[in-house]
């Protein structure tokens, strides 16, 4: 009898090791072996980094000695400052896991230029430092590094604080898979892209793998989140050079989404007067009550501000816009006034693709094809795919129907890009010298652009799925924490791909075509006109205001290929509507009145060395643009979209680093651009 029940434990025994092999050990052994630290040396090895060459054009050439494309802007009271303000250090749980060790310290000094050896050994340095950065952790981790390098931990806590360092990115798909749960099939009879809500169960402190084990263990890893931040804090006041690197103090809000969903935002202080400690989604479970909570411990009169930005919209699963949040709260008025007051800018743009607006799901001009990372919604769909709320321009023409049903518009929202990246690398977003953004996932050149599955998700695929990320552009006074804050605040700043395309938006009633030439340009649109992220009054002005566009291309970049004006408006019967127009050609080209659109100019690229076309595109593109079908009584948003000439994808480089073709299931070449924040005009 014993023998028996003796033989059966052994046979439960192995089946249940065979499972664990099978389930776990086999995958993170090749998870390892494919992008794990120890094999990275044998990939680097595989690649030639002296095959790509910068693109370097030199469109300063024309300009006098010692002068930028910038400084021809900035006659006025403000400069142009570039900056990134979504990245990811060491201190991300999910950054550490993927293979990523560089601390803030070195995000920090890489900022300033200073060059640094990536997860996967490949040296990452910016061609040109940044102005402003701001790390954006999340803080569900803060805590958990005090907690798991702190005395008289249990064994149960040890092993948990060590599994959270390894450098395994199975690991991290396990720990956060199970985090996330996951949806309920939606309604098929309800039309695809729609959100459907649904109560979703917040995350709690001990859910987080360091915090779980142990007596007290959750309440002294929420403890431990004051010595984190406080930590935090230090070293951005530590690296802070007012006028040469401003360091804004923020952190990343990070719910949890089924299917690797993103609702996330990031907190952006004014000043070094912030919080003793950071919310996290542990604290409270939507934006209404993080806003709340933000309020309560950060207050004005003592000197603290702070703004949020959503991102990846894309991945929202269509909450970003949708009129519920993500677990399942309806906004009632005072909740779209307090999104309204602290909410004034959409991260429109990063590794994980383009938000501003998206093919066939509510928007149908061929732009928005650009960066797609996800296909439209099929019904019965609720994640895993493109909603019509999951993109910038369609939030905004919701703002548009808000505005008729409470008086006032809380989705005026302006642009920003970023990189989101989690190799402590902000503002690394060359295409030429992209070096991935996920540890030794994705780098070196091998594991970037190896392992295309076109039978998952197309968010899943690494291949299609990342792009290099963009830049946050502000035009303030001064390079100063509130000089830069206040110009976010007031969205007077704009979004790129990457590229450092200087731009300016101006729309006014006193603008004609004599003043485009003006060497006083600006001080003249600075008195008689609003900038990109203003609200223009328009009451008794039968006739459409003049809108200013001015762009100059990016000197280590391609030319400029031509500018597009994107408007929304609503009408009489409460539809909201699009268009898009190109209002500028390069090379001498004129519009088509028919079709609106410039002509082709013939750039293209040499996929062989990835040079673009010699003197073709301009340097600069200056118009001044009227609406003819401009409506005073009708609520819009107007925005520009400045386009440059194609030029490689990242993985086309990628490609002849590693002597090879590029894969034909991607696009071999981009057409870079930048984005201004919206004017907003008619019965506001």
């Amino acid at each position: 009898m014993f023998k028996k029940i003796a033989l059966a434990m052994l046979v439960v025994l192995a089946l249940g090791i065979g499972f664990i092999a099978v389930k776990f050990v086999i995958p993170m052994v090749t998870v390892l072996d494919k992008a794990g630290p120890g094999s990275a040396p044998r990939d680097l090895a595989l690649q030639d980094d002296s095959k790509v060459a910068a693109p370097y054009a030199n469109a300063d050439a024309e300009l006098p000695p010692g002068q930028s494309i910038a400084d021809v802007m900035a006659t006025g009271e403000a400069s142009l400052y570039w900056g990134e303000l979504h990245l990811h250090t060491a201190e991300s749980f999910d950054a550490r896991m993927m293979g990523n060790k560089l601390s803030i310290e070195d995000a920090y000094r890489f900022a300033k230029g200073d060059a640094l050896v990536g997860p996967g050994g490949e040296t990452m340095q910016l061609s040109r430092p940044l102005d402003f950065v701001a790390i954006t952790d999340h803080a569900e981790g803060f805590g958990s590094r005090t907690h798991c390098s702190g005395p008289n931990l249990s064994l149960r806590e040890r092993a948990s604080c060590w599994l959270m360092g390894l450098s395994n990115p199975a690991l991290f798909t396990i720990f956060v898979d199970g985090a996330r749960g996951t949806a309920e099939a939606g309604d098929p009879a309800k039309p695809a892209g729609v959100y459907q809500p649904q109560l979703r169960q917040p995350l709690e402190l001990g859910n987080f793998p360091t915090c779980k084990p142990g007596e007290r263990a959750a309440q002294r890893c929420y403890d431990n989140t004051y010595r984190d931040w406080a930590r935090y804090v230090r070293l951005a006041e530590a690296y802070y050079e007012p006028g040469k690197l401003t360091t804004l103090i923020a952190y990343e809000f990070s719910p949890t989404l089924p299917d690797q969903g993103k609702h996330h935002r990031n907190i952006i202080y004014r000043s070094g007067m912030v919080p003793d400690r950071a919310i996290s989604s542990f604290d409270v479970p939507n934006a209404i009550e993080l806003w709340k909570g933000l309020e309560a411990t950060c207050d004005k009169a003592d000197g603290c501000d702070f703004l949020t930005i959503p991102h990846n919209p894309n991945k929202a699963w269509g909450l970003t816009y949708s009129r519920y949040t993500w677990d399942g709260q309806q906004y009632g008025e005072d909740d779209w006034r307090l999104r309204q007051k602290r909410e004034p800018l959409t991260e429109i743009f990063q590794i994980k693709g383009a938000q501003e607006c998206g093919l066939g799901v509510g928007a149908t001009d061929e732009e928005c094809a650009f960066a797609q990372v996800l296909d439209p919604c099929q019904p019965g769909e609720t994640t895993g795919c493109a909603f019509q709320t999951s993109f910038v321009r369609q939030g905004m023409k919701v703002g548009l129907e808000l505005e008729q049903e409470l008086g006032f518009n809380p989705l005026q929202t302006g642009f920003i890009a970023a990189t989101d990246s989690h190799n402590s690398n902000p503002g690394d977003v060359e295409e030429w010298d992209y070096r991935g953004s996920a540890g030794t996932v994705q780098s070196p050149a091998l594991r970037r652009v190896r392992n295309l599955n076109p039978d998952r998700k197309a968010y899943r695929s690494m291949l299609k799925f990342n792009t290099s990320g963009g830049l946050a552009a502000v035009w303030a006074p001064e390079n100063t924490r509130e000089s830069i804050f206040d110009a976010l605040a007031r969205r007077e700043t704009y979004a790129t791909s990457g590229p450092r395309i200087a731009l300016r938006f101006y729309a006014g009633r006193d603008i004609d075509e004599a003043m485009i030439d003006d060497p006083g340009l600006v001080h003249h649109l600075e008195a008689a006109a609003v900038p990109m992220g203003s609200v223009l009054s328009t009451s008794q002005q039968p006739e459409s205001p003049e809108f200013l566009v001015w762009a100059i291309r990016d000197p280590m970049d391609a030319p400029l290929q031509r500018i597009q004006m994107v408007k929304g408006w609503i009408d009489d019967a409460g539809q909201t509507h699009e268009k898009v127009v190109d209002i500028a050609c390069a090379d001498g080209l004129q519009v088509d009145p028919a079709t609106g659109r410039c002509p082709d100019n013939g750039a293209s690229v040499d996929l062989a060395s990835c040079r673009f076309s010699d003197g073709l595109g301009d340097n600069e593109l200056k118009t001044l643009w009227r609406d003819p079908d401009y409506a005073a009584d009708q609520s819009a948003f107007y925005y520009v979209r400045v386009l440059m000439n194609p030029t490689c994808r990242w993985s086309s480089y990628d490609a002849i680093r590693l002597g090879r073709e590029p894969d034909p299931s991607v696009p071999a070449t981009i057409q870079e651009r930048a984005w201004s924040s919206p004017i907003w005009a008619g019965s506001q």
